[in-house]
């Protein structure tokens, strides 16, 4: 395992950026991190931020936001695998979709690159239940989704860190494609109906339309283009294209992935889901 290599790691504030980040500063790396606030910031709407950022750099972690599935995804990657070779960049650890056909673009341009590269294409984080959009659903005892009973192979953002480490220090993974997924499938109402076990509470899931869904988010605020893609993930990526569970994780880590029950478990012990 090499940590004398500086690593840049992107979205370095982020779900799996920041557990990345920590895990490297616990093997003795310095990681370099991506965010806007950095000490040497980097904003992907803003490529003159790219160029200090990466200076320097062999290896990069790239988590573009918000999801590589965004229309404006496979430009701006390009444009930032053109920059990082210019910097003479070494190795390029992806952060990609499942089922995402812009995310496969992207997946393309980093492989068509001339550099080391490799792919972490990842299913639907548990986290998105207690870090991320889906939290305060939860919290209100009520998720309410356009998904019907097509089922998710839920990965852990720790098993995606934990892979990540070793792709992105360690040598013999150059040009490979790691599936990461969850060890079985679930809907999202049996995900939620495990949460709602986990932290004793009553959480409901409610199945909705499309149409319904998108009026929900536009009368909450949301921009048209944020509605769009959150519309596209649920009935184009969910429309059981993923259901499958994949090893990755045994691939990379030698180990089963963390089921979701037992994220259910550890997650409500922080006491996340319980109201304040």
């Amino acid at each position: 395992m090499r940590t004398d290599k500086t690593i840049l790691v992107l979205g370095g504030t982020g779900k799996t950026g920041r557990r990345i980040v920590d895990q490297l500063r616990a093997l003795g790396a310095d990681p370099r991190v991506g965010s806007r606030s950095a000490p040497l910031p980097f904003d992907w709407e803003n490529p003159q931020t790219w160029p200090a950022a990466l200076n320097g750099v062999q290896t990069v972690y790239v988590s573009f936001f918000p999801d590589l599935a965004a229309p404006d995804a496979p430009d701006a990657i390009r444009a930032f695998t053109e920059q990082a070779v210019r910097a003479r960049v070494e190795k390029l650890v992806l952060l990609s979709g499942r089922g995402e056909a812009e995310a496969q673009v992207c997946e393309q341009i980093v492989a068509g690159s001339g550099v080391e590269w490799t792919v972490l294409r990842a299913s639907w984080f548990n986290q998105n239940f207690s870090e991320n959009y889906l939290l305060e659903p939860v919290l209100e005892g009520e998720v309410v989704l356009p998904v019907g009973d097509i089922p998710e192979p839920f990965v852990d953002a720790d098993d995606l860190a934990d892979a990540a480490v070793p792709v992105l220090t360690q040598d013999g993974h150059h040009g490979k494609i790691y599936e990461l997924t969850g060890p079985r499938l679930l809907t999202f109402a049996d995900a939620v109906s495990e949460i709602a076990t986990a932290s004793g509470r009553p959480v409901a899931f409610v199945s909705v339309s499309a149409e319904e869904y998108a009026t929900a988010l536009k009368e909450a605020g949301l921009p048209d283009d944020t509605v769009g893609f959150l519309i596209y993930l649920f009935t184009t990526v969910l429309d059981g294209r993923n259901a499958q569970v994949e090893d990755g994780v045994r691939q990379i880590l030698g180990r089963p992935a963390r089921d979701f029950a037992d994220y259910a478990r550890a997650t409500a012990a922080t006491g996340v889901w319980s109201p304040r």
